[in-house]
């Protein structure tokens, strides 16, 4: 395109550039379609409708506690779960909701002592199976690894974390909540329940330039190269601004033990007076990491290989972010088919 073409295309550019943003939340987004199989206050409990299940073991997703899971199933034709549907999985996904100041006492021990085997218990019983894959992304992992460490008889047979923050020693986070300036305990006094835009809105601010400036760049280029597309940017965008309350206790506790404290990489978390032990952890066991993720970096991640007793253990190690690992247009091609195969590999009955 040259400077002629360029100035004449700039002004359409901008109406589409302004259409784009601000129409957003029109995008359509976590549609493939399921059922209720159970809920818990907040909590639901979803299955995935299919008439493809090939493998016995049925799959459960875990996301974190500061977005919603719909990145599971961004859109159609880039949806994790779509994909693991169409390789003949029977998925189930669990949805934290939308907590409130009357859930501002739930400390993680209610996600990692309750609502996680509760809802395995529930998939056990409407898939009519003994055993589970669990698989976490974000804090969605270290609850899910918090779990099998505290119940080793659990029904989980794979285990699967998603850039997963285990030790947080050095972390970019670490740097900005840990020190003794950044008074968690008055943060959840305040609120109660944490302001998803809040947690949102510090997060970007670890990379500023890059959620601020360069998103809308990017955007911006390919808006006026005709080369933009909609879908795939409002489906992001949407997502990553639907952020949920943070229960105020279980902020506190997270922040914390995670960040400050560091405990449980050094063996010293416990959960109703039982101590988290990595060592007790058996399952069959995937650890993904994302070389540029600045949330949970590879190198907090990698210790709970060389922590956890499971015999049957695998690292994948691919370029992309925290959440572009899985959710980027790569992700279909680089990443989804070898979570499909390692889990295929140890999914039937």
């Amino acid at each position: 395109m040259n400077a002629l073409e360029r100035m004449a295309r700039t002004p359409i550019a901008a109406l589409e550039f302004t259409n784009i943003v601000l129409t957003e939340r029109d995008a359509q987004i976590a549609v493939t379609p399921k059922d209720v199989v159970w809920t818990h206050r907040s909590t639901t409990l979803y299955r995935y409708r299919s008439s493809k299940r090939a493998y016995a073991v049925p799959v459960l997703l875990v996301f974190a506690l500061i977005n919603h899971p719909d990145i599971f199933d961004l859109r159609p034709g880039n949806s994790f779960v779509e994909f693991l549907l169409d390789e003949g999985y029977d998925v189930f996904l669990l949805d934290w909701g939308v907590p409130d100041e009357a859930d501002a006492d739930l400390g993680l021990e209610h996600y990692a002592c309750d609502e996680i085997p509760w809802a395995l218990r529930e998939v056990r019983r409407a898939s009519e199976q003994e055993e589970t894959t669990l698989l976490g992304w974000c804090i969605g992992g270290t609850l899910s690894l918090l779990h099998c460490a505290l119940e080793p008889a659990s029904s989980v047979r794979n285990l699967v974390l998603l850039t997963t923050p285990i030790d947080t020693t050095g972390s970019l986070y670490a740097t900005w909540v840990a020190r003794d300036s950044f008074d968690v305990d008055r943060v959840a006094e305040v609120y109660g329940a944490v302001p998803g835009r809040t947690v949102d809105w510090a997060n970007k601010l670890m990379k500023p330039v890059t959620n601020y400036w360069t998103t809308y760049r990017r955007l911006w280029q390919q808006v006026l190269a005709g080369e933009a597309r909609r879908d795939a940017y409002q489906s992001m965008a949407k997502w990553v601004a639907d952020n949920p309350p943070f229960p105020g206790r279980a902020y506190r506790e997270w922040i914390t033990w995670m960040y400050k404290e560091n405990r449980l990489v050094g063996g010293r978390m416990r959960l109703r007076e039982r101590r988290v032990d990595l060592s007790a952890v058996e399952q069959n066991l995937l650890v993904v990491t994302a070389g540029a993720d600045h949330i949970a970096p590879r190198e907090g991640t990698l210790p709970v290989l060389d922590q956890v007793a499971s015999a049957d253990v695998t690292h994948l190690d691919r370029p992309g972010g925290h959440i572009g690992l899985m959710a980027g247009s790569k992700a279909r091609k680089e990443v989804w088919p070898h979570i499909s195969e390692w889990l295929g590999e140890r999914s039937d009955v």
